[in-house]
């Protein structure tokens, strides 16, 4: 409760180390934003229009935060988000990037846990995520054949003399280890191989968010790595704004928009964005429908105020007086989780779960990939905008971000509140150590740039399962097609009558018809798919 509550007071010191986070739905939690959110005062952000038509926004910072003076924002002292559980093969090494650091995680069967590596061997600094897993269960270089158990020791050097010393006890000889922890089903590390780092979850653990273990809740995730950087990223899920016009045609929006008097076909209108609070530890905003909270470096979410009930109607009062906590726990809940991972300069990596307490049927009849096959797809409408944008954003100098764009309604105020939470604690963009160069990768081919496989569905189990399965439908189809075909050339025309003839050549048409059906289906769903917004 106290990394939560220290969003709620501005005031007060940030502890050097993180601390566990409650529920962010929990009645309890919920009840107090409500209450408080009226009192808080302290770090307003306001965005004003110069009144010169030439002249760029004008972006008045929050209040500052005396506490707050002198404070910088330690990148490699938080936990990071590495992948969720149910993507991770235990039969086999997984590569990883996160804040520039290349990982390999394991299963370390002797422990019962997942490990995570840095990825070089100490011998000649061979990856070890293109390893093996022995048949001792310990992590293999298939280089020079190096075992390491989960602690990093090296247990065997095939190259070493049974009557030689023991080099492979020696210190130099092991594998960096960061530490790792499970929670709310996924795997996070701590980004320092520090011996004194070795035990962190004990003092400190990552944010929690009670709904992604309750049973009561459906919670499917999916997780996309993206060609443009963390600070875009999370710029782009503060802002409500865009969802209408980056992805018309996709996601649904409400016929009271859209019929607004010199409303447009979009349906955009004016979104009223306050920001409660903002300190090191993140910021906390109001809507007249929710509230979002941006728990610094990797969770933001989105939680709406008034819960829908089950005839899809809610008032102020059923979240005053005595009965707040029970009318909360019997109403339709739901969140919307994205964890922002810095992967280096110009990539991030995008792990998004919606949990709610209704309509759980759904995700357990519908598979997760084709959950993912919509997500994708929103996605890929603002990837390449975004890509773009930050290129725009590097040339014209990070610093200067309040110069360049005009912000002068209030659905950008968690934007510029968070430009301006990275400009005074992060000196306008991460801190990514000596690890990775700043400077940006140059932009690939638009069918690269919005590749769909390599960036999700070999990371993804349903998917890569999903895809086997239509490839082999594909083919049977194929198979079925040509085989109807040959059928009917072999075949005596006496010896089969017209009508038969004429369901099997059917079945052959219809069948090839489906398998190009079905190729299409695959390469625009699990590969490339283009996005033309001036045809939506």
């Amino acid at each position: 409760m106290a990394a939560l509550n220290s969003l709620l007071a501005p005031h007060s010191l940030p502890s050097k180390t993180p601390r566990s986070f409650p529920s962010p739905l929990s009645p309890s939690f919920q009840y107090s934003v409500l209450r408080l959110s009226s009192s808080i005062k302290n770090a307003r952000l306001h965005c004003h229009a110069s009144a010169s038509s030439s002249a760029a926004a004008v972006v008045t910072e929050a209040e500052p935060d005396a506490t707050g003076e002198g404070e910088k924002f330690d990148w490699f002292a938080h936990w990071y988000p590495v992948a969720p559980i149910c993507d991770l093969d235990k039969r086999r090494p997984h590569a990883k990037t996160v804040m520039g650091l290349d990982l390999v995680v394991w299963w370390d069967r002797t422990k019962g846990r997942w490990q995570v590596f840095d990825d070089r061997c100490p011998h000649r600094l061979a990856p070890l995520s293109e390893g093996r897993i022995d048949p001792s269960g310990r992590l293999q270089c298939v280089y020079h054949g190096w075992c390491f158990d989960g602690s990093g020791s090296c247990k065997y050097i095939p190259q070493a003399p049974d009557d030689g010393p023991p080099v492979h006890t020696f210190r130099k000889a092991c594998a960096s280890v960061y530490p790792s922890f499970e929670q709310n089903k996924i795997l996070w590390f701590w980004p320092s191989t520090d011996p004194q780092c070795k035990d962190i979850a004990v003092k400190a653990k990552p944010p929690y968010i009670e709904e992604l273990d309750d049973p009561s809740y459906t919670s499917t995730m999916g997780m996309r790595d993206l060609p443009y950087g963390y600070e875009v990223l999370i710029e782009n899920l503060m802002d409500p704004a865009h969802v209408p016009y980056a992805h018309h045609g996709i996601m649904r929006i409400p016929k009271s928009l859209t019929s607004r008097v010199n409303g447009d076909r979009e349906g955009g209108s004016p979104i009223d964005i306050r920001i409660e609070t903002s300190n090191i530890n993140g910021l906390l905003s109001q809507r007249d429908i929710g509230y979002n909270k941006f728990i610094a470096p990797c969770v933001f979410y989105s939680a709406p105020h008034r819960l829908m009930s089950g005839n899809g109607s809610a008032s102020s009062s059923d979240v005053q007086g005595g009965s707040a906590l029970k009318t909360l726990q019997k109403q339709r809940r739901f969140l919307l989780i994205f964890m922002c991972i810095p992967v280096s300069p110009g990539r991030s990596r995008l792990i998004y779960v919606f949990p709610r307490n209704f309509a759980v049927w759904v995700d357990q009849v519908v598979p997760r990939w084709i959950f993912h096959v919509g997500q994708n797809l929103i996605l890929d409408s603002d990837l390449y905008l975004l890509h773009v944008e930050e290129r725009k954003f590097a040339k014209a100098g990070y610093s200067n971000w309040p110069k360049v764009c005009f912000v002068p309604t209030k659905s950008d105020a968690m934007v510029v509140a968070f430009r301006n939470w990275l400009r005074k604690y992060s000196n306008n963009q991460i801190n990514w150590g000596t690890t990775s160069s700043e400077q940006l990768p140059p932009t690939p081919p638009r069918e690269q740039l919005m590749d769909r496989y390599w960036s999700h569905v070999v990371q993804c189990s349903s998917c890569r399962d999903a895809l086997k399965v239509l490839k082999a439908l594909k083919l049977s189809l194929q198979i079925i097609s040509i085989a109807s075909v040959g059928i009917v050339a072999a075949l005596n025309q006496s010896m089969i009558s017209t009508i038969t003839r004429t369901v099997i050549v059917s079945t052959a048409v219809i069948c090839f018809l489906a398998s190009k059906w079905l190729s299409v289906f695959i390469y625009k769903n699990f590969y490339y798919h283009d996005y033309d917004h001036a045809f939506r």
